[in-house]
Formats: structure tokens, sequence, C-alpha cells
């Protein structure tokens, strides 16, 4: 059973106050406990170009970028008054649906590992889901746009209406 139709039948069944609250809580620990999970997709990226049509924005650059390893192609918009970024700069991107990741050792965060984080929301997968063809991902963190392309095997982890959160950290030359 998905983990909100547990907790809105835990929370259907409870009536008194104070057990609302004990199946709140209970319904927090399950909901934790099933979004610890691993990657869906990382990769380093190198900046080829910042605000290719132009800056529209005064605290968000478009950035253009090319992964080293699955040859991905990326626009991302970064809130660059906070995480400034620089042509030929390169990144370790990560898109996760939790910030806890399930390890042999047990759950470990990742949130510390990472510079800069967004929240938001996978909104429309393009292209065909045969693994030999491109296929483009797009998603928003709270209105800043992420376009992913590549090939369809990079991809198969992501689904439309997924929550993810997209994590970077710059590497040093």
């Amino acid at each position: 059973m998905p983990w909100h139709m547990k907790c809105t039948e835990m929370l259907r069944i409870e009536y008194h106050s104070s057990v609302i609250v004990a199946s709140l809580m209970t319904a927090a620990l399950i909901l934790k406990e099933e979004r610890m999970s691993e990657l869906l997709f990382d990769d380093i990226f190198m900046v080829e170009t910042l605000d290719p049509d132009g800056k529209k924005y005064d605290k968000v650059s478009r950035i253009v970028a090319r992964s080293e390893k699955r040859d991905m192609y990326m626009l991302l918009d970064v809130n660059t008054e906070i995480y400034p970024m620089k042509e030929k700069e390169r990144f370790l991107m990560a898109l996760s649906p939790s910030l806890v990741l399930n390890t042999k050792d047990g759950s470990v965060s990742i949130q510390d590992k990472f510079e800069y984080i967004m929240h938001g929301r996978l909104y429309n997968i393009e292209g065909c889901s045969k693994p030999e063809f491109e296929v483009e991902v797009y998603a928003s963190f709270g209105g800043l746009q992420l376009m992913l392309r590549g090939h369809a095997s990079h991809c198969a982890k992501f689904t439309v209406d997924q929550n993810l959160f997209l994590l970077i950290r710059k590497i040093g030359s």
C-alpha cells in the first residue's frame, strides 16, 4: 500500500485530538522510512555557457552544461546571488527523491555533502522510452527550471509528478 494511503487510513480511524497527534507522528515516520532511497541520477557537469539568451533576472542565471560520464545536456536555472557559477566550472549534480539514502551500513543524510540544494517536481518527460533514443526531462524548483536531455537509459528512474531534490557541489579543476 502506498505511504499516502497508509497515512490517510490511519488518520481516518482516529477521532480524539490526542490520538490524531499520535497518528500524525506515526504517519510522518512511515513517510520518512519509505522515502529513503538511492540517487536517481548523478554526474559531473561542466558549465559551457551562462545565460545563452541574455540575462533576464538579476539574481538568477540559466546555465548550459554537459556531463562528463553520460554525455547529458542540461539547462538549469540557478540563484547565482547565493550560489555563483562561472563558465568552465565543474560541479557534481545529483537528483534524489530524498535527502536520506539507503546504504549497506544503514541510512545516511546527504545534505551536508552538497553546497546548493533545491526541492521541486518533475513535470514532464518528452521523447521515446526506448533506451537507444534521447529523452528530455523537465522539472521545476519553485519556478527555477531544469531540462536534462540524454539517452533514455540514463533517465529510466524518472516519473512524471515525482518530487525531487537537486543537489550541487562544485569540484576543483
